[in-house]
């Protein structure tokens, strides 16, 4: 009975830390579950961060639902939630090549900043 309890309360915590999670780490913690490496795992974390893209403006329209807006504010709040969550994915996509990259500290600062500011990692 304890080891049912511990199971459950291990799920929900994990379940609440990836939900936590933006979409590039959760696709990138997908991708290293099922031990994926080189062209394989770019080709899954692309699908599956497009797959989330795709989800998101039902999150971000959602979430104007529930604020109640309407109008120009929706339709502001729309572009900004779309943009923010645009912006996210390059910062994903960039700090999952530093990673690989196995860069750390101001190397990886310098090098996702850079990244972010060209639009997202270069492809091979």
């Amino acid at each position: 009975m304890k080891a049912l309890a511990l199971l459950t309360a291990s799920l929900l915590i994990s379940g609440a830390a990836l939900a936590a999670q933006s979409p590039a780490e959760l696709c990138a913690a997908q991708a290293a579950e099922k031990k994926l490496s080189g062209a394989a795992k770019n080709s899954f974390v692309t699908k599956c961060e497009k797959d989330a893209a795709a989800s998101m403006p039902s999150q971000c329209e959602a979430t104007a639902k529930e604020k109640k807006l309407a109008g120009a504010a929706k339709t502001s709040f729309m572009k900004k939630c779309e943009a923010d969550a645009a912006a996210a994915s390059v910062a994903g996509k960039c700090d999952a090549a530093a990673k690989d990259k196995k860069l750390a500290g101001a190397a990886k600062t310098s090098f996702v900043n850079k990244c972010v500011k060209d639009g997202g990692p270069a492809k091979p």
